[in-house]
């Protein structure tokens, strides 16, 4: 008798082979539309342009649970990557096992992300990125550049999104007897810290089998002297204002791009933004400079724009004058970044507040907290450390140091408690 190897019951179903991953083609079939609907924001479509049925009835379970659009958005691009390497393969989303969860997971680390056509040329290969500077280290700021590759934590997402995705179905019948995405083989069953003794820290959660590590890196904070080039670098009041409001409130891109006219409240100096986790609205004081910028923006908008408080606040300088957006946003601070070799992004200006403020001796880290808009006190005990750029014991490198004052602002949110917020003199350029 011959004995060979024994083989793993999930690569062997019926005499199937192992994928060849390495010639495997995935098509762009398919997408993620915008509906302009309240109820179903958005909808995934087959190469066919027909909605996928359980791609639908996850999107309103999401809903049903209170998730915001953007939700469904990140969510639908995590399944449209799915459902395209099904077809690829040849398989359907209910059929779908271990072995092609495994599959997916290792293609998705290694596979080149599709480059979108530029919105110029539609019909023509979009421009290609500078390859030989992907994933190399700027010397600027010392943040690696986006290289063609997924990185992990999107990876990790996607792996995240698609085992919720097969709960729900797996809870409702409809979908396969087993989670082609399990967790790891030493999860044990039944709830997470059952029976837990409150006098021990926790563990770590249960993670994915198909899960990969990311790396936590600390944030970074963009210096005086390196952000008083890039401001001189922005070509209009608009932008601006922007850059002014994102880093002396600490809010996120997305929060003050939604903020319309009757947000703005020039008198106390607040703007009033929708957190994006818990839909609330909250005003954060911001710098007096800011406004002064803004009002220079709404007077070239004068006569060119609805008035109403519910119009947007933001707009697009090309006409027609449109609501800006997220895309549109994060192309300008590009434009600005490239003038300095730089890849700072716009989350590292609310990085950049946020350890400005934690530079105050005087503001208290429960204060930051609230204006952060941070769930748990750890999250924003982060910015406590030294940032990059700042020489130890807290002071600014040669250079960089700069005027601050100090900015009382009622919050109408917290009573008649004062928080007290340091603002960078943005006119002295001017």
């Amino acid at each position: 008798m011959v004995v060979g190897p024994l083989g793993s019951l999930l690569v062997i179903n019926e005499g199937e082979v192992p994928r060849d991953l390495a010639r495997l083609v995935v098509p762009l079939l398919g997408g993620l539309e915008s509906t302009g609907d309240l109820f179903a924001p958005y909808r995934l479509v087959d190469g066919d342009g027909r909605p996928v049925a359980p791609v639908a009835a996850f999107f309103a379970e999401l809903a049903a649970c209170g998730r915001p659009a953007t939700t469904q958005r990140s969510y639908g691009m995590d399944l449209l990557r799915w459902f395209r390497f099904l077809w690829a393969v040849g398989v359907d989303w209910d059929q779908a096992t271990r072995v092609e969860a495994r599959d997916f997971v290792r293609w998705l680390q290694v596979t080149v992300k599709p480059a979108r056509p530029h919105w110029r040329d539609p019909s023509g290969d979009p421009p290609s990125r500078d390859r030989a500077a992907a994933g190399r280290v700027n010397a600027v700021t010392g943040k690696p550049s986006r290289g063609d590759r997924y990185e992990a934590s999107t990876v990790a997402h996607c792996e995240s999104v698609l085992r919720g995705f097969y709960d729900f179905h797996l809870e409702a019948g409809t979908g396969p007897m087993l989670n082609p995405f399990p967790l790891a083989r030493h999860a044990r069953p039944g709830r997470a810290h059952a029976h837990h003794n409150p006098m021990e820290p926790f563990d770590r959660g249960r993670r994915g089998r198909y899960r990969p590590k990311v790396v936590t890196r600390a944030p970074r904070s963009i210096p005086d002297d390196r952000f008083d080039a890039l401001f001189a670098r922005l070509g209009s009041h608009r932008d601006r204002a922007l850059v002014a409001f994102w880093v002396s409130t600490g809010a996120r891109a997305s929060e003050l791009l939604g903020a319309t006219v009757g947000d703005v409240d020039p008198g106390q100096q607040l703007i009033t933004v929708m957190r994006k986790g818990t839909r609330v609205l909250q005003p954060l004081p911001a710098a007096p400079n800011a406004f002064v910028w803004l009002r220079l923006y709404q007077a070239q908008l004068f006569g060119l724009v609805p008035a109403g408080r519910d119009e947007p606040l933001w707009r697009t300088l090309r006409r027609p004058l449109r609501p800006l957006g997220y895309d549109a946003t994060r192309a300008m601070f590009t434009r600005a970044n490239a003038g300095l070799d730089a890849n700072w992004t716009l989350h590292d200006l609310r990085h950049t507040a946020a350890y400005r403020m934690a530079r105050d001796p005087g503001m208290p880290l429960t204060d930051i907290q609230w204006v952060l808009g941070h769930a748990h006190l750890s999250t924003t005990q982060r910015y406590l450390n030294q940032p990059s750029g700042i020489a130890p014991g807290g002071r600014e490198p040669a250079g960089g140091q700069v005027s601050r004052r100090a900015e009382w602002c009622g919050t109408a949110g917290r009573g008649r408690r004062l928080t007290r917020v340091f603002s960078r003199d943005l006119l002295s350029d001017a």
